[in-house]
């Protein structure tokens, strides 16, 4: 059976009427919740900032730096999220509960970042590896420029940035090419049988001793290290500092060909392109 209008207006009044109440007791809490929450990420943020900056010129690690930032950050975080729910009038204890059932179920499902995150508490403490550091893992090479939380970010050679989850890191293989401070640089030059392998190798040391990124000791290696039915191979084998791996590599060839044709050596084409000529 159907109000009459009058009762329903009633009603609808006492809804109005208890809305604006509970709005105006509410919008207190709400407005102070609001302002916390940004007033709260703004110090979160100058203390993240604040702690690097001091970090950095104490001489910290500059490995941990973004690490344990990144740890204050997130646990700052929480403890202000807490804060806020406890000012909106959300009771802090079944929030700590709920939060930590969330925590159990988020914790199942994302196996995969706990283990970054244990990948990379392994690598700050075992340190296979540091900021500024040449290393291979995962498949890739290049210079380590940040370990964060859960990813180390790489920068290759040609500039790519690449970003390596920990627990992969970790748990694979790793070369560190600066750990030791140098690395040797193979490469190979094929001859003619026409041409004086000693004068070659005259000319080879030269070059190499001409650089200031080539290490002096130990002594290049240049010495004959195949015979084949139409070529002499020379391997080359000089040492330097890991940063300067592949710019000597590839200033090297270039001298090399331009010093073999000044001294009159008949550059050797494979036999395939001298049967065509």
């Amino acid at each position: 059976m159907a109000l009459p209008i009058k009762e329903k207006v009633y009603i609808t009044e006492d809804y109005l009427a208890h809305a604006i109440k509970l709005a105006i007791e509410f919008a207190p809490r709400l407005l102070l919740a609001v302002v916390t929450l940004l007033v709260g990420l703004w110090i979160i943020s100058k203390v993240t900032k604040t702690f690097k900056k001091v970090a950095t010129t104490k001489d910290w690690d500059a490995s941990l730096i973004p690490f344990v930032g990144g740890i204050i950050s997130a646990t700052l975080r929480i403890v202000l999220f807490i804060s806020v729910a406890s000012l909106i009038g959300i009771q802090t204890t079944s929030f700590v509960a709920v939060l930590g059932a969330a925590s159990l179920a988020i914790g199942l499902a994302l196996q995969g970042s706990l283990s970054n995150f244990a990948g990379g508490v392994l690598i700050l403490v075992l340190k296979p590896y540091k900021v500024g550091d040449v290393i291979e893992a995962v498949g890739y090479s290049g210079e380590v420029k940040e370990i964060q939380i859960f990813n180390t970010i790489l920068v290759t050679g040609d500039q790519k940035t690449v970003i390596l989850p920990n627990g992969s890191v970790s748990n694979g293989s790793i070369v560190n090419f600066s750990q030791r401070g140098v690395r040797r640089i193979d490469m190979v030059i094929r001859l003619s049988y026409r041409d004086d392998p000693e004068e070659a190798k005259k000319i080879i040391r030269e070059i190499l001793l001409s650089y200031p990124e080539v290490h002096k000791s130990p002594e290049p290696l240049i010495e004959i290290i195949e015979l084949t039915e139409h070529h002499i191979h020379l391997c080359v084998r000089p040492f330097t500092d890991a940063i300067h791996y592949g710019a000597i590599q590839f200033k090297f060839y270039s001298d090399v060909v331009k010093e073999f044709k000044a001294s009159g050596f008949e550059w050797p084409i494979p036999q395939t392109e001298r049967s065509a000529n």
